[in-house]
Parts: C-alpha cells; structure tokens; sequence
C-alpha cells in the first residue's frame, strides 16, 4: 500500500477491507446497521465522491466519557471513519517503519504491557540488577491532542507523502477538526487517525531524543515519556532542551504539574502499573476501579492486565467477587 497511487488507495476494493476492518465489534451500533441495510450504494457512493475529489468529512457528533478522567470524544459518521481506516492503514505502512523501537502505542507488537516490561527491563539494567541508584524522568504534554498544530502536522506528512490528492484528502480530514474555534489546532479524540497522527508528530520528539539528547533509556506511549539513568542530574538537565524544542517545533507545553523525578525504589507510575525493584505492581487508583467496575463480562480482560504485575491476591478477590455475585443469582 505504500507505494500506492491515490486511484489504487481509493480503490473500491480497499474501501471493502476499509469497511470489515471497521465494522469488528461495532455491528450492534445503530448507524453501522443503517449503514450496511444500503453497504454497496454507500462504498460506491463514497467511492464516487473520493474519485472526483467531491468528498468532505462531515460534522462531529461529540460527547464525554469518564474512564476515568473526564474525556471530550469526537464521533465521525459511519462513511468517514472508514476513510480513517483506509488512511491509517496506509500511513501506518509509510511511517511505522521509521519510528523507534520504544514508542509503545498504537503499533503492532507493542502497547501499554509490552511498554511497561520493557521499563522494568530498563530499570534492571540501569541499576545492575538493582546494586546501584535508578532514576527515572517522567512527563507529560499539556493538552497535546487539542495543541497538535495542522499546519506542522501536514508539513511533517508531506516530507514522506508526495502524491498530492493523498496528501489533500489527509489535510481534508485533519482540517475537519478544530479544538478552539478559528485556530488550526487539534486531533479529535475518537479517530483512528488521531492514534497515527499523534505517533508521526511525536516522532520528531523521540529522535531529537535520541541523536540531539543522545540518551539510551527512553520510552514513549503517546503522549507520556520517561528517561531512566543513574544520574538525577542529567535527567534534571534534560527538561529545558525537551521545553524548548517541543515549544519551538511542535508548539506544545509540557505539562508543569507531571514532570516528576523519582527513585526506582520509590515506585515508577506507568500506564498504570507501578515499576519497582523486582516488582510490577496496578496502580492504587487503577486496583480500586477495578474492583468497583469489574463484572462476569469483562473479568478476563481484567485478569489479563493484572497477569502483567505481582498481584496475586487482587486476582483473586476479583474472582471471589465474581463468584460472590454469581451466587447471589440464585
């Protein structure tokens, strides 16, 4: 698909994969079931629209959702979000390659269990088998899907992408959001291209980390960023330059309240888990959810983020809650 030009990408053939890859899990929604009673008319009707560069992304429908922070989600219709598979399909092919190996989100063979071994395994060698001191640099941007700037995000995507429809119908969809009225600005929460977009933008991060700050333990999950080293010095060194160039570059703030210097000892907090020496344990914050919201429907989901730490009691109390409930039926 890489070296797809915009006739083959818009491909009716692609806009079928497009659909079945984003029908899973969605056939009971509404719209998706409107959608399909007429599934040909409407991929050929998009498909037509896409051929004579007629097509528009539509309106948002939007609503929050607290999971637990309270989160602003923007809902595109049924048509738009498979041409948010299609891209993401095709951006994915054009730039994952080019990412390094410790940026964790949204790629395949990688996301939030596969991150946080990996720190574990950072924090073991950084210490010499936990003999020596570990310090880790934790941060956060502010804000950074309603910061991500159009224009720097479509001058990025042009470095790579030469064809100018595909290049047009990427600035069409970025273009069909903004965070604050009148500015160019903003990724919706909620789109399948978000999750790429905010992986090609924050690449520029990781590799003025990498050749500029030329530092080795470094891992990345979207927007949240750690650095582990002996010394705390150099960590502390290292927040002005990353200030600076995400200002100066990217135009995004680091967030003033989640740059946090810790000791291994004391417990790094990642993804919800916290890293310490021989132990990976859930979050206190992320334990108590869990126990409040876990059902019979999603206990194995549950089970499955707790066989990452050392949490053996907990599993338990959550399939003696399960067992407690299913008991109570009778």
């Amino acid at each position: 698909m890489v070296h797809l030009n915009y006739k083959n990408l818009i491909s009716i053939e692609n806009l079928f994969q497009a659909w079945n890859e984003f029908k899973k899990g969605k056939r009971n929604k509404k719209d998706v079931q409107v959608f399909e009673r007429n599934l040909e008319d409407n991929l050929f009707d998009l498909s037509l629209k896409l051929e004579n560069r007629t097509y528009s992304h539509s309106f948002y429908q939007d609503f929050y959702v607290n999971d637990p922070k309270r989160r602003h989600i923007h809902k595109a219709n049924v048509s738009d979000r498979i041409v948010h598979h299609l891209l993401y399909k095709y951006l994915y092919e054009v730039f994952d390659r080019t990412f390094i190996y410790d940026s964790y989100s949204c790629r395949l063979g990688k996301g939030t269990h596969k991150g946080v071994k990996r720190l574990s395994g950072f924090a073991r060698k950084v210490s010499k088998n936990y003999n020596r001191n570990c310090w880790a640099l934790k941060c956060d941007i502010k804000k950074f899907f309603a910061s991500v700037d159009h224009r720097i995000l479509i001058n990025i995507l042009s470095k790579k992408i030469e064809n100018e429809s595909i290049l047009g119908l990427l600035t069409n969809t970025i273009r069909s959001f903004n965070s604050d009225y009148g500015q160019r600005k903003g990724i919706p929460l909620g789109n399948l291209t978000s999750q790429i977009f905010a992986n090609i933008y924050l690449d520029r991060l990781d590799q003025f980390v990498k050749h500029k700050l030329k530092t080795k333990y470094y891992l990345r999950y979207a927007d949240d960023f750690v650095f582990l080293s002996t010394d705390k010095n150099k960590l502390l060194e290292f927040i002005d330059p990353i200030r600076e160039f995400l200002l100066e570059e990217l135009k995004l703030e680091l967030h003033p309240e989640k740059v946090i210097v810790r000791k291994l000892d004391w417990g790094i907090d990642f993804l919800g888990y916290i890293v310490l020496p021989h132990y990976v344990l859930p979050r206190t914050k992320t334990k108590q959810r869990l126990l409040w919201k876990v059902n019979s429907k999603n206990i194995q989901s549950y089970l499955g983020y707790l066989g990452h730490a050392s949490a053996h009691k907990l599993a338990e109390a959550v399939k003696n809650k399960i067992w407690l409930w299913s008991k109570e039926d009778f």
